[in-house]
């Protein structure tokens, strides 16, 4: 029998549709190099996903080696870029995973399991390390949300979040909700998930030891997802019924459960030589991978693997992004076990190849070889590209339309007025709507949860220790000057960790861009990353891992440049956490920082006049390192009430924020402008409540860290008082600010439901 590479090899000649996998004239040429022969349909299936740019990276990689090359010294990055997840050591013994991935162009077909399959995804890269899932987070944002499609995606997005993670039974513990007429069309769902795990629990995705067995576990494979990472159509290979296969895939968070109790007793026992989930490119992803890493080889009979379809053919279960499945290595004495415990947790488990020490990656299916590569080809030797980057054409304008010109309130009531505006919008309102269909406190060791600044998690009972997360991103500044606007992302992203006390440790990232193709988008990428890889430098927070999400456009409109940080940040005690409510009275008001005039960017300008231009505040990152050590210092000593970032609306937001928090009003005097001191956005300012007979010694901690206080009044009252301008009774403020979102999207259902 002559196999399927034998006879690619004796029919050069014979035509591919490689571009309509995605693949340009010059890639395919270049595979056809590597192998010295036509490739094999499933070895062209298998180059177009893993080349593709959602797992090559072959637009952004050039620019993302700045991330190492310029990181911060850190003793505490276990694993870092490369790796399923970062992992970040956080003392006694504990280290933590985490990482943010996109979900927008299936969130935008298909809303529900879009976003859900997002949450289910992510959860597995964090399990891949060996850790166990104990929170997630998303960053969304949508197109106005008064048009008829957010409210067809919108409520299927967040229902879709809550279903899988609710039913997965982890807290959703922050996150963003944001509106901008850029994301009509092409809205971003990005997930974070965060694990924890001793440090002798790590595990890689490297398959190493000849001999040692292949193992896929998990849900059977079927067609749904087939064309997720590339353009693959599984028309072009066969089957009458693709027209008919969902192009989303569809998740079964009950499996998945079942699967990362399944996953860590495998790790626990020691059974497990290597792992790597089934994400994007399924089968092909994880097999190349896990090869490549570990310098081996491997042999797979794709004809062993479970299907839900058995009408599929290989190149389709190779390319098969189905859920909850995961692929690992065990020694051949081990496999029993391994399967018994699968078994155990009705885990489907199934051994598909082994280990060999060919260095090739050869797939057979019913006996005939239909892939023979060599791993790392796939995996990492796929084209690198340095697209061409210029700076937009109407970027100076952009930056000389300075919102300065613009009428702005200058009485009380006009003061007033431009506050409830704000508050009333839906990107500052209230976003109850949507946290209520999250299960915030499952699992029992939520510490903080939105609306707090950052989502903070017990890690140990006995001792306190615990870790705080945030996630930000504010694609207005990003369009004004995307260097300095991905630097306020991860100021901000910092500013509301350091708020809690926590310590800001280390930094993951979602990258959200249009076409890599267009030089304009591809200038935005460039300084986007360069300035997150030097922001991270003066932070000293390493950048461990991350996504990167082109084509985020509608038609020829790309979105606006949007990078969302997230930034990871430990907390020796939760016991001292500092949340954002004024929760007693008499309590003194401290603004930390410099307020500005600057409003290039800014939430007034953009709700009051629909203005963007100008530029956005400046970026002051010594200072922000400065406020984060003294809020820390802070809390240890037990000197605060509550502590809130200035960012979206500035000061006028965050009071209001900290009095609907806690349940008091307070009453304050601005030193200056009242205008600029409300609503001017300046970076590296915080809202802090001084415990009464606390003002003294919080004041020398201020002088001792060299960051401005400027005393504003006290906690307390039924009102928001601004003397000599306006007051707002707390019951009107919350009324503007919790009627926005149950406005336009109606009441809200169950979570945990078994459709859309």
């Amino acid at each position: 029998m002559v196999d399927t590479v034998a006879r690619a090899a004796a029919t050069g000649d014979r035509p591919q549709p490689y571009a309509e996998l995605g693949l340009t004239g010059e890639e395919y040429q270049r595979i056809r190099q590597l192998l010295g022969r036509r490739p094999s349909d499933c070895e062209l299936a298998v180059y177009s996903v893993m080349w593709s740019e959602h797992c090559s990276y072959k637009s952004s990689r050039l620019h993302l080696r700045q991330f190492a090359a310029k990181a911060p010294p850190s003793d505490a990055l276990l694993a870092g870029i490369g790796q399923n997840a970062g992992v970040v050591d956080i003392g006694q013994g504990y280290a933590v995973t985490f990482k943010i991935e996109s979900h927008n162009h299936p969130s935008y077909v298909e809303p529900f399991q879009g976003a859900a399959t997002g949450v289910g995804g992510i959860v597995r890269d964090i399990l891949a390390m060996g850790a166990r899932p104990v929170a997630v987070m998303d960053a969304l944002r949508f197109g106005p949300a008064d048009a008829p499609d957010t409210a067809r995606v919108l409520p299927g997005v967040v229902g879709g979040i809550s279903f899988y993670g609710n039913c997965l039974g982890l807290p959703n513990v922050g996150g963003e909700l944001a509106f901008d007429p850029c994301y009509a069309g092409n809205p971003l769902v990005n997930a974070l998930c965060v694990g924890v795990m001793r440090h002798e629990d790590l595990q890689l995705a490297a398959a190493r030891g000849e001999g040692n067995k292949v193992i896929l576990f998990g849900a059977r494979t079927g067609p749904d997802g087939i064309g997720g990472a590339s353009v693959l159509a599984s028309a072009s290979f066969g089957g009458g019924e693709s027209a008919k296969r969902p192009s989303v895939q569809v998740g079964d968070p009950f499996m998945e459960k079942l699967l990362v109790e399944c996953c860590l007793e495998l790790g626990a026992a020691g059974l497990v030589a290597g792992i790597q989930d089934l994400g994007a490119a399924g089968i092909s992803c994880a097999t190349a991978e896990l090869a490549a890493g570990g310098g081996s080889g491997m042999r797979i009979a794709l004809d062993a693997v479970p299907l839900r379809d058995p009408s599929l053919g290989p190149a389709e279960i190779l390319m098969s992004e189905s859920q909850e499945r995961m692929m690992a290595i065990a020694a051949p004495g081990d496999v029993a076990r391994f399967l018994a415990i699968c078994a155990r947790w009705e885990v489907p488990a199934t051994v598909i190849g082994e280990v060999t020490g060919t260095g090739r990656l050869e797939l057979t299916w019913h006996g005939e070889l239909v892939v023979d590569i060599a791993p790392e080809t796939a995996a990492d030797q796929g084209p690198v590209y340095d697209r061409p980057a210029a700076r937009p054409a109407g970027q100076d304008a952009l930056a000389a339309d300075d919102p300065a010109a613009l009428p702005r309130p200058r009485t009380g009531e006009e003061l007033r007025a431009a506050l409830l505006s704000l508050l009333g919008s839906p990107g500052l309102a209230d976003k109850s709507w949507v946290t209520e269909q999250y299960d915030r406190h499952v699992r029992g060791d939520t510490v903080l949860a939105m609306p707090q600044d950052a989502g903070m998690i017990r890690v140990d009972e006995e001792t306190g220790l615990g870790v705080a997360l945030a996630t930000d991103g504010n694609g207005r500044y990003c369009r004004l000057d995307p260097y300095a606007g991905t630097q306020l992302a991860l100021a901000e992203a910092y500013r509301n960790v350091a708020a809690t006390g926590a310590r800001p440790v280390a930094v993951t990232n979602c990258l959200n861009f249009g076409s890599p193709e267009d030089p304009g988008v591809m200038w935005q990428f460039t300084e986007a990353v360069r300035g997150l890889a030097d922001g991270c430098a003066v932070l000293g927070t390493p950048v461990t891992g991350g996504n990167v999400s082109f084509y985020n456009q509608t038609g020829e409109a790309a979105i606006h440049p949007t990078p969302v940080v997230g930034v990871l940040g430990v907390l020796d005690d939760v016991r001292h956490r500092v949340p954002i409510g004024f929760t007693r009275p008499g309590a003194q008001v401290v603004l930390l920082g410099t307020t500005r005039a600057e409003f290039g960017g800014s939430a007034w300008a953009q709700v009051a006049h629909g203005h963007l231009g100008g530029r956005p505040p400046a970026v002051v990152l010594d200072a922000e390192r400065a406020a984060a050590s003294l809020l820390a210092a802070a809390a240890r000593a037990g000197l605060l009430n509550a502590a809130h970032d200035l960012s979206d609306g500035g000061l006028a937001i965050a009071l209001t924020e900290s009095c609907l928090a806690g349940g008091h009003g307070c009453r304050v005097s601005l030193p200056g402008d009242a205008f600029t001191f409300l609503f001017s956005e300046s970076a590296a300012r915080l809202l802090v409540a001084v415990l009464p007979g606390s003002e003294a010694e919080f004041a020398g901690l201020c002088t001792a860290h060299g960051v401005p206080a400027t005393p504003l009044g006290t906690t307390g009252g039924a009102s928001l008082e601004v003397a000599g301008s306006f007051a707002v009774p707390l019951d009107e403020l919350a009324a503007t600010h919790r009627g926005v979102l149950p406005a336009l999207f109606g009441s809200t259902e169950p979570a945990c439901r078994a459709g859309d």
